[in-house]
């Protein structure tokens, strides 16, 4: 194949040297990107069955397998492949590989994808091993793979070239492994506790279902400006109207032209579900059943930790209304402070810088996020959120400032937001009408009235919990990750002439 002439004659460039040798192959083998190349068997498969073959036995057992090239020794005589689920040891040496084989060995740099058949053994040292009868070019890498002890250091890299990173960081390999059981365990513990699955659009005439910065986009045959979903309830509970299933579930990608954090990603994974003659506190069982199974599926424990946290996802959480965690924290007591001025009155003199519009509720939400969200470690439950902020929630009984929402927060994070759904068609459209005009007098112009999801209440939608899981942050708990682009396998990012 190739010569120590031919060998002499390649450029020093690496990338050069790759081309070079590209050339060569397709003029002496000729197809060096076969369509077509069986393997009987995965690394995985192989190293599971050979699992109990002692050291120095060779068997008569003739496998194909196929990989990339991680590693070479002592001129290609050593060879490590790896795929999706594993390492296998190549040998090729004159006492059991031809020299048509052996030939090869030369073109073959690290990062190319070979297919190799040959005899399984195990080495004296331990070594899971192939003594290559023939090897394959599958294909020519003509890009030289980042080191592969170090991998890429640079963290935007990382998020521009995710196939290198996850290539050389087996922790990147594995999260992505696990986020993939993650989403796939929500689903069957959705389906498995009763839950039909749906699907809600993502290009909306009229956005809502939640208060976020939107996408614009145009729909050239309607003629119709469309806005990229912000969240699929609205959709999600006129299913509930139409009495398809009492127990609907979406896993949705939803979309907020908002900033970009740790913790946030302008496209990002929720888990939302509405569940008939159910309520908030059925809602927080759910979520605590869900947690512990996903930690137990992850883990094998309901403890885990992460960076520097031990957190425990067994139920039951802690639960705690909003105005017991402020006063708890403040000594301010809201439930004892009747007007929106006494409470901005009373967050001024404990030394908040409240704006001179907020509301009664506005005020204790914002206490509340900036004195109790970072103490809340262990998983927790927030409950009786301010009328206020919360539009689409059923009021306490006898707390008509309080509705009947909850929270679950860990880490100091907002995990999941559910509610007793409001179906009041009349007090729907009244808080509707009343989130409009604020939006308007912030300049939201082009915010308008859903008339089509207001009809359908107006139809009648049973009495409902509604539960929202950020996906994306439960995983980063799960997968012990600090960012929310350590688990988005492709996360929004600056261009690169940025």
């Amino acid at each position: 194949m190739a010569d120590n002439k031919t060998e002499n004659t390649l450029s020093s460039d690496a990338t050069e040297v790759r081309a070079q040798k590209l050339k060569l192959l397709r003029e002496q083998i000729g197809e060096v990107y076969p369509a077509h190349f069986h393997r009987t068997m995965t690394n995985a498969e192989l190293i599971a069955k050979y699992e109990n073959l002692e050291p120095d036995v060779e068997t008569q057992d003739v496998v194909t397998v196929a990989g990339r090239v991680y590693s070479s020794r002592n001129s290609g005589m050593f060879m490590d492949i790896h795929d999706a689920g594993g390492k296998i040891q190549i040998f090729s040496h004159k006492d059991t590989t031809p020299e048509e084989a052996r030939a090869l060995l030369p073109m073959i740099d690290i990062g190319d994808i070979i297919g190799v058949t040959g005899i399984v053994r195990r080495t004296k040292r331990g070594e899971l091993t192939i003594n290559a009868q023939t090897i394959t070019m599958l294909t020519k890498s003509l890009l030289p793979m980042p080191e592969k002890w170090h991998g890429l250091s640079d963290i935007e890299l990382r998020y521009r070239k995710r196939h290198l990173d996850i290539m050389t960081n087996e922790d990147s390999k594995l999260r992505f492994q696990q986020r993939s059981k993650i989403v796939s365990g929500i689903r069957r513990f959705m389906e498995n506790d009763g839950f039909m699955e749906v699907e809600t659009p993502m290009l909306h005439s009229v956005y809502g279902g939640a208060t976020a910065e939107p996408f614009k986009t145009h729909h050239n045959t309607l003629k119709l400006d469309m806005y990229l979903r912000i969240a699929p309830e609205l959709f999600l509970k006129r299913t509930l109207v139409s009495a398809l299933t009492d127990k609907v579930f979406e896993i949705n990608r939803n979309f907020r032209n908002e900033g970009v954090s740790t913790r946030h990603n302008p496209e990002f994974t929720m888990m939302e579900c509405y569940w008939a003659y159910a309520d908030y506190e059925d809602m927080m069982d759910l979520v605590e059943r869900l947690f512990e199974s996903l930690a137990l599926s992850i883990h094998g424990t309901t403890e885990f930790d992460f960076v520097d946290k031990r957190i425990s996802f067994k139920g039951p959480f802690k639960r705690v209304p909003m105005p017991d965690a402020v006063k708890e924290a403040t000594g301010i007591d809201f439930r004892a402070i009747k007007t929106d001025e006494e409470a901005r009155v009373a967050a001024k003199a404990a030394g908040f810088a409240v704006e001179k519009d907020w509301t009664w509720g506005e005020c204790l939400a914002f206490i509340f996020e900036e004195k109790v969200e970072a103490t809340l470690i262990q998983p927790s439950h927030v409950t009786h959120f301010p009328k206020d902020i919360s539009p689409f929630a059923k009021e306490v009984p006898g707390e008509p400032r309080l509705v009947e929402r909850f929270e679950t927060y860990c880490n100091a994070w907002e995990l999941g937001n559910a509610f007793s759904e409001l179906n009041d068609p009349e007090e729907q459209r009244r808080r509707m009408v009343e989130q409009l005009e604020q939006a308007h007098a912030r300049g939201e112009k082009e915010k308008q009235l859903d008339e089509e999801f207001l009809d359908a209440i107006d139809q009648g939608m049973p009495p409902a919990g509604g539960l929202g899981i950020g996906v994306d942050r439960l995983i980063m708990l799960l997968t012990n990750a600090p960012s929310i682009r350590d688990v988005i396998l492709f996360p929004a990012r600056r261009s690169k002439a940025d």
